[in-house]
């Protein structure tokens, strides 16, 4: 199973397609794969049957597609977009900055 840099909840750039140049929340990661979900990102309509016994209702929905993880950058709070280091202190793995050095939130 590949190592991924980037965790739920962190804030990418997105680097091309359609929506290049957003700015976006992670929602889900997917390190089989090496793809994630970004919120607002590549947004593709779905058919949606109402089932029978409950209240969902048929139509076309909208939903996030997965995203390849080298098509987003890591947003430094400091200096924008980065590529991401490590710094191991001790028994702990710490994720960096490349640009800065400032170590940036880990996954809980």
């Amino acid at each position: 199973m590949p190592s991924m840099n980037i965790h739920r909840n962190d804030t990418v750039k997105i680097l091309t397609g359609s929506d290049r140049g957003k700015t976006q929340r992670v929602l889900r990661v997917f390190p089989d794969k090496g793809t994630l979900l970004v919120e607002h990102v590549r947004v593709v309509k779905k058919t949606v049957s109402s089932k029978t016994g409950q209240r969902t209702r048929g139509g076309i929905a909208e939903q996030e597609s997965p995203i390849h993880v080298s098509n987003v950058a890591l947003v430094c709070p400091n200096c924008g977009p980065t590529r991401v280091g490590f710094k191991t202190e001790g028994d702990t793995k710490m994720r960096i900055c490349k640009k800065c050095g400032q170590e940036l939130a880990t996954k809980k």
